[in-house]
């Protein structure tokens, strides 16, 4: 395939956005990949914490799609990712149980590790964008929560809103919970989700992930770590965790999950100051909920829509 000469800024360092770079670039187009924080990743964060990873971010993720399961085989062999588990504890009002579901899949050294291996080239970190006017690409994609795109371009969709979680993880000497893998807690003012870390991880650490419900992050967002306290309250009811951790970390997500989609668009492709516009991420999910393979399927379509249109 013969080279393009357009160039396009893809803004945002996570799945979505390194998904549609890899697609501009299979089909020649020139890319620069800008991603305002300290890493790549986004959602799928794993950051070090007393000296080990932790997904404080995505907490695993699926493949429904042929597209993307051939994705994850390619991780699956090399090492990336893993089968984790195909059930999950239930904590509710109606007491305990095991759900069976899809095959959920986790990664030895973080979520984040996948989105590295899906990067095309180099990123432009710590790269803020504060008007698309500052980009003189040839065509703009906005790779991130909707709330964060209507900033940066207003009228350019029917953006949805989203809800916030913060995660708490929490380490202890040695397991005092008896968690296989993780758990929904339904019915919980605090809680709505937890992991087992090192379960997760393959590691075995005596580490858990808790996500809490939007109501309580709304009360937290200018403190998260004033979290931790109603978290691991919550953790001795559901799971009858009454052991202090040694540590604890808190991670704020503002934009945490659409609370809504775009219907049947897997993308957004409109024109804004006349150039083109992309809009992707995993509001963009004609195929189902919102989740990690949904990103990744909105950039790749994206990616491979816009060459198209710069052709």
């Amino acid at each position: 395939m013969g080279p393009v000469s357009q160039r396009v800024a893809v803004v945002g360092a996570g799945l979505s956005g390194a998904s549609c770079a890899q697609a501009l670039l299979d089909h020649g187009v020139a890319v620069d990949l800008i991603e305002r924080g300290r890493a790549p990743g986004g959602r799928m964060a794993s950051p070090t914490v007393q000296g080990r990873r932790v997904d404080v971010g995505a907490a695993y993720f699926t493949a429904k799609e042929p597209l993307f399961s051939a994705v994850v085989d390619r991780w699956v062999t090399d090492g990336l990712a893993r089968p984790w588990t195909d059930a999950f504890d239930v904590f509710s009002s109606d007491g305990h149980r095991r759900s069976e579901g899809p095959m959920r899949y986790a990664t030895p050294d973080g979520l984040r590790s996948l989105v590295r291996a899906t990067l095309p080239a180099e990123v432009r970190l710590t790269t803020e964008v504060g008007s698309l006017d500052e980009l003189d690409h040839d065509a703009v994609v906005l790779a991130m929560p909707d709330p964060q795109a209507a900033r940066l371009a207003p009228d350019a969709a029917d953006w949805v809103s989203y809800e916030p979680v913060i995660a708490v993880a929490a380490g202890w000497e040695r397991h005092c919970w008896q968690l296989p893998d993780a758990a929904f807690v339904n019915d919980d003012p605090d809680i709505a989700f937890v992991a087992d870390d090192g379960s997760r991880r393959g590691d075995g650490a005596a580490v858990l992930v808790a996500h809490t419900t939007a109501q309580r992050a709304r009360a937290h967002l200018e403190n998260p770590p004033g979290a931790a306290a109603p978290v691991l309250e919550a953790l001795r009811r559901a799971l009858g965790v009454d052991v202090e951790p040694q540590w604890t970390h808190a991670h704020r997500w503002t934009f945490a999950k659409p609370s809504g989609t775009h219907g049947d668009d897997a993308f957004g492709l409109t024109s804004l100051g006349g150039r083109p516009l992309g809009l992707c991420g995993d509001s963009w999910c004609p195929s189902g909920a919102p989740r990690v393979e949904s990103a990744w399927l909105s950039g790749r379509a994206l990616g491979v829509a816009l060459a198209g249109r710069l052709r």
